[in-house]
This record gives structure tokens, C-alpha cells and sequence, in this order.
């Protein structure tokens, strides 16, 4: 399953970098990737897994870059 978000509000290519090497390593992710310049956000991964693999993705983005808003795209 692939799921794209919108990561509103993204103003570090830095930590888009951070945000995608955290989100490749949790369980259940085939692929993530961010793009900065448009500010998504694509995540492939098993679907039974997913619920929890968003709960934690977001997690990750507030922690990383806190203002930012991950948006279902």
C-alpha cells in the first residue's frame, strides 16, 4: 500500500532528509521518501501495518520539525 501526505509547513531540507531516513526505519516500511521542494511525503508499506506506521510517521515529523503539519495529500 502507498500513502501520500503533504508535509505542511517543511521549511528544512535537512530535516526532510532526517524525517525520511526515520520513517525508512520503522517496521513494516518497504520505501519512504520526502521531497522538499514539494513538500511530500510517500510511504510504502505493509498494509496491515499502516494505522501504526502513520501514528509514528507523524510522530516522527512533530518531533523533527515541529510546526509542521503532515496532511493526507
Amino acid at each position: 500500500m502507498k500513502k501520500k501526505f503533504i508535509l505542511e509547513g517543511l521549511d528544512c531540507a535537512d530535516c526532510a532528509a532526517k524525517i525520511e531516513h526515520a520513517v525508512n526505519k520503522l517496521d513494516g516500511v518497504k520505501e519512504a521518501t520526502v521531497n522538499f521542494m514539494t513538500q511530500k511525503l510517500v510511504i510504502e508499506g505493509e498494509d496491515e501495518k499502516m494505522p501504526t506506521i502513520m501514528q509514528e510517521a507523524e510522530k516522527i515529523v512533530k518531533k523533527i520539525e515541529p510546526g509542521t503539519v503532515m496532511k493526507k495529500a
